[in-house]
């Protein structure tokens, strides 16, 4: 950039101008509010921009390390170690501390549950649970491959440091809490580069990647289970299409598919903007590198003979589960003291009904987004539809995990960039996790009755209907969008930013008759 340099060398243009960059002390009364300790909001014509460190990608990293070290130290009364009669060392979860304690993390106990402590290859060592018990069954790993092979690798890992130990090399405790911490180290890895990805997707708001960094919602969940990972490939590909990358975007959304399904739901938002634009020629060679990337890294799992079984229990799982307590079919069949749509099941037998009407529901709701994107006069962004989509496979979904609500995170602050009804919801379903716990206490362990939690769960599901709302309206009144604020079309959108119409479902508009001049008769 040109300009004249003053007194200290710095080009008079180096900072961005006010209608170039959103300084949300500025602009957000939660971030007002916020910088009053700090000094309060800064000046309209405050020189920004030109510190040689302090970027706010770089503060927001850094927020995003102290929110990760929140949750690691939430998840730590959970691995802590107590010595036996005989000395040896244990996990103490006496008490039931992993709910009192609200620390419970699934990768502790999957570390023994999916076999990883005994040096098995995933997909290839087989088990029974309830061994001995009518309801005795062939276990699998049951998680998508690439998350499968993380797990994997990390317990490799984890021996391999306990052994070395065991020599005197390095500090040493139980073979699962040097799992747990090996396993910490890379899902906040992962975290950090879905904030450093969100930052440069928001472009002139990169202020909201910080935002997110300290999400409530990363303190509870970031260790909860291993969808940091999913969301780091979601985001990465998000980038690589906004960047005009479109083979790239779909490696890396074809890996997120790989570690969890959530990813490949982006690439219909992308084909239905693509219809409306007349660029599904890029769009096929998204999707077409995503499928090959996805079944590139399934296929050695699928056809060798000794995985191909274990390979497919991730679907056999999903096809058998039942209404999830975290589901609103649960809530209706809880309050209501209705069976569910299949009633009464026998043991392992899959809920034909309910997988239907799931499926349907969430068909039907692609479609009306589909409509959205294809009815309202100016072109939604990537962002708005993808954050609809995933949004709406969670509502009508048999199964919400509570992690799952991290895949939320980075949509909403690019989809709806507002940060109090953003932090509203965040609040409300972090919050969800202590109901939650001390339901699955017990009532007679002191815990709480269910209806707390049912309580919480659709509050959580009325603030995400709610941002929907939002996103819809913005949609179609695009005046009121935050992000369309300063003339940007769509930071994310890649091919698709400023594109022309091709395809829409709106009526052609008659042009205006000019208004009839009525000549009044004179008298002569």
């Amino acid at each position: 950039m040109g300009g004249s340099r003053g007194s200290g060398g710095v080009a008079d243009t180096a900072s961005l101008g006010a209608d170039e960059r959103v300084r949300p002390t500025l602009t957000e009364s939660l971030a007002r509010d916020a910088s009053i300790p700090l000094g309060g909001p800064i000046g309209e014509h405050a020189v920004v921009g030109r510190h040689w460190f302090w970027t706010p990608l770089r503060v927001g990293l850094l927020l995003a390390v102290v929110a990760l070290a929140l949750s690691w130290f939430g998840k730590a009364a959970c691995i802590q170690q107590n010595a036996g009669p005989d000395g040896s060392l244990g996990l103490d979860w006496s008490g039931s501390r992993q709910f009192t304690a609200m620390c419970y993390s699934d990768i502790v106990p999957l570390y023994g549950a999916e076999r990883l402590d005994r040096g098995g290859f995933p997909y290839a060592t087989m088990w029974y649970d309830d061994e001995g018990k009518p309801t005795q069954h062939e276990r699998y790993m049951e998680y998508p491959v690439l998350t499968g092979m993380f797990m994997w690798a990390n317990a490799q890992m984890a021996q391999g440091w306990v052994e070395l130990a065991k020599q005197g090399w390095l500090p040493t405790g139980l073979d699962v809490v040097v799992y747990f911490d090996i396993t910490a180290l890379w899902l906040a890895l992962a975290w950090l580069v879905t904030i450093w990805a969100v930052a440069l997707c928001a472009k002139r708001r990169k202020w909201d990647a910080a935002f997110i960094a300290l999400s409530p919602l990363v303190i509870v969940h970031a260790f909860t289970n291993f969808d940091t990972l999913a969301t780091a490939f979601a985001a990465v590909g998000l980038l690589a299409w906004a960047r005009k990358r479109p083979v790239l975007a779909g490696v890396l959304l074809g890996l997120g598919g790989a570690a969890k399904l959530y990813p490949l739901f982006f690439l219909g938002p992308l084909l239905v903007l693509c219809i409306r634009s007349g660029k599904t020629r890029d769009w096929w060679r998204t999707a077409g590198a995503a499928a090959a990337t996805w079944a590139a890294v399934n296929a050695p799992f699928y056809l060798h003979p000794d995985t191909a079984r274990g390979w497919g229990e991730f679907f056999r799982l999903n096809s058998t589960r039942g209404a999830d307590p975290d589901s609103l079919y649960n809530v209706f069949m809880q309050w209501l003291n209705w069976p569910g749509f299949d009633g009464p099941l026998g043991f392992k037998e899959p809920p034909t009904v309910l997988n239907t009407v799931t499926a349907v529901l969430f068909l039907a709701a692609c479609a009306a987004i589909a409509f959205v994107a294809w009815h309202a006069r100016t072109k939604p962004r990537v962002a708005q539809l993808c954050f609809l989509v995933v949004a709406a496979f969670l509502l009508t979904n048999k199964v919400w995990s509570p992690q799952y609500s991290l895949w939320l995170v980075p949509l909403a602050i690019l989809a709806i960039p507002r940060w109090k009804p953003l932090l509203a919801w965040m609040a409300i379903d972090a919050a969800l996790w202590a109901p939650r716990m001390f339901f699955y206490l017990g009532t007679d362990n002191k815990g709480l009755p269910q209806d707390w939690f049912l309580g919480f769960v659709v509050a959580r599901d009325l603030a995400v209907i709610a941002l929907c709302v939002m996103v819809i309206i913005e949609i179609y009144r695009p005046h009121r969008d935050l992000v369309r604020a300063h003339g940007d079309d769509d930071p994310i959108g890649g091919v698709l930013d400023g594109a022309p119409d091709r395809f829409t479902l709106r009526r052609k508009e008659q042009p205006k008759e000019e208004p009839t001049q009525l000549v009044a008769a004179t008298t002569p």
